[in-house]
């Protein structure tokens, strides 16, 4: 496992109703998931079983979150999402004896959860929790780029793709994919380099029609240390829907959230949903 270091301090907030956290052991930035995590409408509760980390992820007053203070802010409630435990005697993907950044934790574990009301997307269930990657290619525009994108997927060593999405009641469609690689330096290639340069995504997503731009917005307070991160808006005017995506680079897993919705997807989901995706990777 990682180097355990103490918990930082939760940064005050004024007129912050008290909260209370379940007391755990130390872990590193758990201060920070703490922070996100309630900054983005939920409070994190973390319990050790075993080898595998709980995540609690409940409703919080509106009054408590900074910047969001509003009776419509758009806030998801998340179930409670439990990581797998490693196999005995395994690292975590950022400890210092794990230079590959493996994750040895079932990959198909590490999804985030879908919201409560949630509708899930059966197409991505895929065969035991496995997708094909022919199913991914299908998330970018144009077609032409599949059998380029298909040969780099190989090339570079995929072991398999495990996904999830779902559809909110406001009709926000959901998708997350996490690809696994053989090591991180793989990933941080693919990441920078071949799918999410800093100005805009190498590859269109499907249902984009405008270039979608890095987000300005994104918090700092919604990333883990130790992820690379790329998170983009397509910005208006946008067609039948705007589309929000976010790369994460974590250890020996390329990451990609996706969100859609007719008529502009907002912000606060999505950030809710890629701190928690980084937070189970990390």
């Amino acid at each position: 496992m990682s180097e355990q270091t103490a918990p930082r301090p939760l940064t005050e907030e004024p007129s912050a109703a008290p909260q209370t956290v379940t007391e755990a052991p130390a872990r590193k930035d758990r201060g920070l998931l703490r922070t996100v995590l309630r900054w983005t409408a939920a409070v994190a509760v973390f319990a050790a079983v075993g080898s595998a980390t709980a995540y609690g992820v409940t409703r919080a007053e509106r009054t408590d979150l900074p910047g969001l203070a509003t009776e419509s802010d758009g806030r998801w409630a998340f179930p409670e999402a439990t990581a797998a435990p490693l196999p005995s005697g395994s690292p975590g993907p950022f400890a210092d004896s794990n230079p590959a950044g493996a994750h040895y934790a079932d990959l198909r574990a590490l999804l985030a959860p879908a919201p409560e009301g949630a509708t899930p997307d059966k197409t991505l269930r895929g065969t035991e929790g496995w997708l094909a990657t022919d199913v991914f290619l299908k998330e970018y525009r144009d077609q032409e780029d599949y059998d380029g994108l298909r040969r780099t997927l190989a090339d570079e060593g995929l072991r398999h793709i495990a996904a999830r999405g779902w559809t909110t009641p406001d009709g926000t469609h959901t998708r997350i994919y996490l690809l696994q690689f053989d090591t991180a330096a793989v990933v941080d290639g693919l990441h920078s380099l071949v799918f999410a340069p800093y100005d805009k995504p190498a590859y269109a997503a499907r249902g984009t029609e405008e270039a979608v731009l890095p987000d300005k917005d994104f918090p700092e307070r919604a990333r883990v240390d130790d992820i690379l991160y790329s998170v983009y808006a397509e910005p208006e005017p946008y067609g039948a829907e705007q589309v929000r995506q976010a790369y994460l680079g974590a250890g020996d897993v390329l990451a990609l959230v996706l969100q859609s919705r007719a008529g502009g997807a907002a912000d606060v989901p999505f950030q809710q949903t890629v701190a928690l995706q980084g937070r189970l990777l990390g």
